[in-house]
């Protein structure tokens, strides 16, 4: 089985290979530290799955996706994160990620979900379908859901304490889009200012 894993940190990336190899014994692995390793990657091989993390310096996992599908990638790709279901489950999901698994689930519900995504089907807890029907009541979805995913990561990196100015060097873009993309984040959110920014990042498990 071929495999991507796309992880910055080393060794959440050496204790997926090592769960899988238990339950994969012909496991063929590459691993990326970000976005662009594994954009570098993807072309290389056929795939029969890909672990991507949605937390990863430079672009984040959920532009990564994008990407890939925009690539024409089909195998099924399984995201991984630190945060909540609830916070970027169905952003995942609706930019054509195959399943969302936080990092703090059982190694069993990580062979579960791999198994049924390489069976072509989606894995939803019962947490995110749960999300998925709140979906139709728009009075049910947090202010966050207004943000763009560019915005969100914006956001993301203004919490973490990071300049606009380093954030431009960071995602490669210009100053005055993240500027910008701090005023729509500012007024979508009716916050004033970073502290503001950093408060709801923190309070909403943004961070």
């Amino acid at each position: 089985m071929r495999v991507l894993i796309a992880d910055d940190h080393a060794i959440v990336r050496k204790g997926l290979i090592e769960l899988l190899k238990e339950e994969f014994p012909l496991l063929n692995v590459t691993e990326a530290s970000n976005g662009v390793q594994a954009l570098a990657e993807i072309n290389k091989k056929i795939w029969d799955i890909i672990l991507l993390d949605i937390s990863m310096p430079g672009q984040n996992g959920i532009e990564v996706l994008k990407q890939m599908r925009a690539m024409g990638i089909k195998a099924p790709i399984l995201m991984l994160s630190m945060h909540p279901e609830e916070t970027f489950a169905i952003r995942a999901l609706k930019a054509g990620a195959s399943g969302f698994l936080n990092k703090d689930r059982t190694p069993e519900e990580l062979t579960s979900a791999i198994q049924l995504v390489l069976a072509g089907r989606k894995y939803v807890t019962p947490k995110i379908a749960e999300q998925l029907a709140d979906l139709m009541d728009p009075s049910m979805q947090p202010l966050y859901n207004r943000l763009s995913d560019r915005e969100i990561q914006v956001l993301q990196l203004i919490a973490s304490g990071m300049q606009v100015s380093d954030i431009a060097e960071e995602i490669s873009l210009s100053v005055n889009t993240i500027s910008t993309y701090r005023t729509r984040i500012l007024e979508k959110l009716a916050l004033k200012n970073n502290a503001e920014i950093t408060r709801y990042a923190f309070d909403n498990n943004l961070v």
